[in-house]
Order: C-alpha cells, then sequence, then structure tokens
C-alpha cells in the first residue's frame, strides 16, 4: 500500500491492465467472442461465427445413381426412388447433421403452384423451444443468406413432436385476403426428423464425436419431445 513514485505510475498502469487479463483471461475471453461461459459462448458459437456476415456457400450432393424423381430433389439418401433422408454438414469443422425425411411432395405436384421466386427467403421457425431445439434451428437457419426487407419469399419450419414441417411461399399484400396477406405455396413440401447430431464434418463418419442421438428403444424416448416441450399445433391455435 505504499504509493508509487510519480515516474512509475505510467508503467503502473500498464501493469494493472496485464494483470487484468492474467486473473480473469477466460472470462474476458467469453465477454470478447472466445471460448465459453460469462459470455454464453461456446464451440457452437465459433463454429457459425461468421453467420449473417458472409453468405453461406451450399454445395449439395446425392446418393449414387439418383433416379429423375430424386434428382429433381437434391437429395442424399434415397428408397425405392423416393428422397428419405438429408444430412447437412457445416464445413470446415461440422456439426454434421442427420434428418430422416418423409412426405416428401415434388414442386410440380403441389396444387395451383405459384412461380418460384430467386429472392433470398424470410424465415419461420416455430416451436423450437429446448437447446436441442435452439441448436436444430441454427443449423437449420445458417444454410441461408439473409434476405433483404423487401422480400417476398418466405420459409417455414413448424415443429409439431419432433418432426418439423417444412413450407414453401411467396406472399403479397392483398385487402379481400384474411389479414391483408396473400399466400401462394410454391414448394416443395417435406417433414423432417432429426436422429443424430456429429461434432465433425461428414468424412470423419465415426470418428466425429456424437452431440446427441435419438435413442428409440428407450422405455421413455416415446414419452419425450426434445425440440420442444411443448404441443407445437395448440401454440398455433
Amino acid at each position: 500500500n505504499r504509493v508509487i513514485p510519480t515516474d512509475l505510475r505510467r508503467d503502473a498502469l500498464g501493469l494493472q491492465k496485464d494483470a487484468l487479463w492474467d486473473d480473469a483471461a477466460p472470462a474476458h475471453a467469453a465477454i470478447l467472442g472466445g471460448e465459453t461461459e460469462p459470455g454464453g459462448t461456446s464451440h457452437i458459437d465459433d463454429e457459425y461465427r461468421w453467420a449473417g456476415v458472409r453468405d453461406p456457400k451450399i454445395m449439395i450432393t446425392t446418393s449414387k445413381d439418383p433416379s429423375s424423381r430424386l434428382k429433381m430433389f437434391a437429395k442424399v439418401h434415397g428408397f425405392l426412388g423416393n428422397p428419405d433422408g438429408l444430412i447437412i454438414c457445416h464445413l470446415p469443422y461440422g456439426p454434421t447433421a442427420y434428418f430422416s425425411m418423409t412426405d416428401v411432395i415434388m414442386r410440380h405436384d403441389v396444387p395451383n403452384i405459384g412461380t418460384m421466386s430467386e429472392q433470398y427467403p424470410h424465415l419461420i421457425f416455430h416451436n423450437f423451444k429446448t437447446p436441442l431445439g435452439g441448436r436444430v434451428k441454427n443449423i437449420l437457419k445458417y444454410l441461408f443468406p439473409v434476405p433483404k426487407e423487401d422480400s417476398h419469399r418466405v420459409m417455414t419450419f413448424a415443429n409439431h413432436d419432433d418432426f418439423v414441417a417444412f413450407r414453401h411461399h411467396t406472399f403479397k399484400k392483398n385487402s379481400e385476403a384474411p389479414k391483408g396477406i396473400e399466400l401462394v405455396e410454391v414448394g416443395p413440401r417435406f417433414q423432417l426428423r432429426l436422429y443424430e447430431i456429429k461434432l465433425g464434418t461428414l468424412d470423419q463418419g465415426d470418428a466425429a464425436d456424437t452431440e446427441w442421438a435419438f435413442r428409440p428403444y428407450m422405455n421413455t424416448t416415446k414419452k419425450r419431445r426434445f425440440i420442444s416441450d411443448e404441443d407445437g399445433w395448440k401454440i398455433a391455435s
């Protein structure tokens, strides 16, 4: 508690700042976007650090020898000519999410189909309430670039009992329509169900750590909802 000589006070201030980082480096790093805890960041934040800053670059692959129907719906898995699975791998470090896919209706099979817009879409996510739900939401959300405010294209991901229904619409103002908005579906439609998330990339396979996996053989699995604890349709109504 001695008084610092005048000629050393400037050096003392610098040493005091260095000591602050030495004593509380993890906390300050987290606040500024580092590893974990006080700032609420983690490896998940690091994976998508540049989301919204740069547009994503999407590469789509298919299974071997896809049918003509499967080529129209670029897919990863198929059974009897129909898409039945989707894998989303975020490069270069992951994560990789595995979904089963059901109730696929191709764009040209949608009744009264509208014109496909090339605008970046607005995204609607309904009933993604749990931490896992937030994780799934981010995996899907960061596939798309940031839309302009005047975009009339919208994509909806609505969760009910861990089945995520996908719909694709364009909209326009219409004073005679309910709520003054007219929706036109442009397709396709399908449902996704998550069954695994790996922390690594697709090429790492079983070597990558499993972040989450659906365990259908466990007694409590049928009674639980993982993406949201709430009934999606009751919320909507």
